[in-house]
């Protein structure tokens, strides 16, 4: 994998060297562990190259764990995706996979010991009383009924929830610790509940399941996971996951580490949320170009690449704060304009006839595929009598500084010829201009003049007689509301959604070099922004999705603060 040369500071990084330094850590573990409930979005793959890379950085090596503790919510099909993305991502977690349920029977034994260490109890408080019995942020909890139950009624109850004897939700195991606690996480949290359901992996072997505090923290230490690192909201749960570790004679204690989640301007991180606009058929599906998750990115167009650097950029940071998602198309900006090559596409066609050139000529004209990389040399386009330029690239009526094609007006077409317009054919019912008449200046071949005129205007154009008809997806942001976390009481997510979002052109041509794509190839058509080839896409049927526009607000940005 390609390394990102933007690495700045952090305080992760800075924590593991100096474990390193002062040999508390002799090699370095971390582990990625999604819950298979969903595909894997933007936010996720902050984790993924932060763990990953750190391991990778210092020579240590990072585990791919699925937490599959909630049957309910689990598939096979997200453990799939996950593995897809994580790879995709250009990460290998090697011959360490693992899965939360590997362990059931290890949690389930360290479960007994910490009954007979009189550190946890069966309770028959129903979830609801739990909640009552939790008391507040500002006052104590109050003890269960069944918190002092002899540890041998206490293991009798719980083998037979094992066995099955009790229906969901009448009685749970809770670790007993301080029901005064100001950390409401301590304040006797369920480690294990009832829940009669079949397990994507193990069946009905179980049907009871560990909570995750309880699970996590445990498969840390069988793994010997050295740093494990999640985001903010784990903050509060850290002196659980000690204390469980403290309570259980485990092979070793590691360190949770907490950053901040990337939140990202009109982009909804909300996994519910995200699987709500799947099932309410808001979207086409969890891979909608559209969407934050990595499958819905790898179809847009998005790169491995212009992500990690994406990534490294933002940094590492302690409290949370809102990214602009200017910079995460500004990376992939950067990235397919090194290796995109270039081709002219024509997304709402005007057809041109060229009254002074040869009927029935054909040129072939050099076009240069990439200028940042000379080494992908050049291709030919063919250029003919009939052509298609944008429909905007004209105004019969321009206004001043409109230095496109107008009556009378001359312009470069690229790669070619001048050409100046001298007559408008429009619809005789609509009034509508459906050609336009020009001719052209062969002494002007490949885009200069021979007697030194020059022209303000360049567009780019596609042969009618060659080009290849094509569907152009054009996507914008999925929300309009920046900050989503900011939505006003009485409304939803829903209201926000962008009616814009996405505008599909079915009536489009592109170079005919563009026949034979395969999906996930990136172009850059000119003057339009980048576009990948649709996995829908088939010869004859060509599909593609623009990935990004040439617009780059962010450069503009990042210079002036520079500047400044």
């Amino acid at each position: 994998m390609e390394e990102t040369n933007n690495k700045v500071p952090n305080f992760i990084r800075t924590i593991i060297e100096e474990d390193l330094r002062t040999k508390k850590t002799e090699r370095v573990i971390t582990r990625f562990p999604p819950e298979p409930n969903g595909y894997l979005h933007i936010g996720h793959a902050k984790s993924i190259c932060l763990n990953f890379g750190m391991a990778a950085e210092f020579n240590g090596r990072c585990h791919l764990r699925f937490d599959d503790t909630n049957p309910t919510k689990e598939e096979d099909e997200y453990v799939q995706s996950i593995m897809e993305d994580v790879r995709w991502l250009g990460f290998d977690w090697g011959r360490h996979l693992y899965y939360a349920s590997d362990y059931f029977d290890q949690l389930y034994d360290y479960a007994v010991h910490l009954i007979k260490t009189e550190k946890a109890y069966v309770c028959d408080l129903s979830p609801d009383e739990i909640r009552e019995y939790r008391g507040t942020l500002t006052g104590p909890g109050k003890n269960s009924p069944f918190r002092d139950r002899s540890v041998e009624e206490n293991l009798d109850l719980f083998a037979r929830m094992r066995a099955g004897e009790f229906p969901n939700g009448t009685r749970t195991l809770r670790a007993r610790i301080d029901m005064a606690s100001p950390n409401l996480n301590m304040r006797d949290p369920v480690i294990y509940r009832i829940l009669h359901a079949k397990h994507h992996r193990t069946g009905a072997k179980w049907c009871i399941y560990p909570t995750y505090d309880f699970t996590h923290c445990i498969s840390d230490a069988l793994e010997e996971i050295t740093h494990s690192i999640c985001t903010l909201e784990f903050e509060d749960h850290r002196p659980l996951y000690d204390w469980v570790l403290d309570q259980l004679p485990v092979p070793c204690h590691p360190q949770q580490i907490e950053f901040a989640r990337l939140n990202l301007t009109y982009t909804m991180m909300s996994k519910r949320r995200l699987l709500a606009l799947v099932q309410e058929k808001l979207v086409s599906g969890w891979d909608d170009p559209r969407m934050p998750t990595l499958s819905g990115m790898r179809r847009r167009g998005y790169t491995p690449k212009a992500i990690r650097d994406f990534s490294e950029r933002i940094g590492v940071a302690k409290r949370d704060s809102m990214v602009d998602v200017q910079l995460l198309e500004y990376c992939l900006r950067e990235d397919l304009n090194k290796v995109a090559p270039r081709r002219m596409a024509v997304l709402r066609p005007l057809r041109v006839v060229l009254h002074n050139y040869p009927e029935g000529q054909t040129e072939e004209l050099p076009a240069i595929n990439n200028p940042e990389d000379p080494s992908m040399g050049t291709r030919n386009v063919p250029f003919s009598r009939v052509l298609y330029i944008e429909q905007e690239d004209f105004r019969e009526d321009p206004p001043k500084k409109f230095f496109r094609l107008a009556p009378g007006q001359e312009v470069r077409l690229r790669y070619a010829y001048f050409i100046r317009c001298v007559d408008v054919i429009k619809d005789k019912k609509s009034g509508e201009i459906t050609e336009l008449h020009c001719t052209y200046d062969p002494a002007t071949r490949g885009g200069d003049a021979p007697d030194g005129r020059k022209v303000r205007g360049t567009l780019h154009w596609v042969s009618a007689d060659h080009s290849v008809p094509a569907q152009v997806r054009l996507y914008d942001h999925l929300f309009t509301l920046p900050d989503l976390a900011e939505i006003p009481e009485g409304k939803d997510f829903r209201d926000y959604l962008n009616p814009q979002s996405l505008q599909v052109l079915s009536d489009c041509y592109v170079e005919p070099q563009l026949a034979d794509v395969s999906p996930y190839e990136h172009f850059q058509f000119e003057r339009q922004g980048y576009f990948n080839v649709d996995p829908s896409s088939k010869k004859g049927a060509l599909v593609f999705n623009r990935s990004v526009s040439l617009k780059d607000t962010w450069a503009k940005i990042e210079k002036q603060n520079t500047e400044s």
